[in-house]
């Protein structure tokens, strides 16, 4: 009981940190996505509990993304996909809990998954932008398009995440590899 409680409160601040951080963009493509730290908190929370938890507070995230980022979608199924599928698979990352180094494989994890999941919502739904312009070329193929679209930022918070868990490993490796948890 002791232990659900503590992952439960934990999940939550990292979940309103996750929010909070989600507000310092770098910069904003036109049709949503933008480049942030925001998918940082979950990512850790996901290594230190678990797939189970992680994908929870991966839900709650991308709900309150939905919400309060005006969310940019057209339609309910651009809303689950870009929102809720997209920061769900976030969760996935605590398939390397315990693991040296396993707050890498898990951010490479799930900045994989929630690529896929963009890309699959770029190439459905968004589909009818193609033709168009993005960075000085112009993409016929909606495949292209996505990947490129999609690719930009997601590429770009992916090593964001690295750089920054690079930084803060050695200092904070308990908690990384959730030493402090097995008490």
């Amino acid at each position: 009981m002791k232990k659900t409680v503590y992952a439960l409160v934990e999940g939550a601040a990292m979940v309103a940190l996750a929010t909070a951080l989600s507000y310092l963009k770098l910069f904003e493509l036109p049709q949503g996505g933008s480049v942030c730290i925001g998918m940082l908190p979950i990512l850790l929370f996901a290594v230190r509990r678990g797939v189970g938890n992680g994908l929870v507070a991966g839900l709650a995230y991308g709900l309150l993304q939905l919400i309060f980022d005006g969310a940019y979608a057209w339609g309910w199924a651009s809303m689950l996909l870009d929102y809720v599928v997209a920061f769900t698979v976030l969760g996935f990352a605590g398939v390397f809990r315990g693991t040296k180094y396993g707050v890498f494989y898990g951010t490479v994890l799930g900045c994989i998954l929630r690529f896929a999941v963009h890309f699959i919502s770029g190439v459905t739904i968004y589909r009818i932008y193609a033709p168009t312009e993005l960075f000085d070329r112009t993409f016929t193929s909606p495949y292209l398009y996505s990947l490129a679209y999609n690719g930009s930022y997601i590429l770009i918070d992916m090593a964001l995440c690295l750089v920054i868990f690079a930084a803060l490993y050695k200092p904070m490796r308990k908690y990384f590899t959730a030493e402090d948890l097995r008490r």
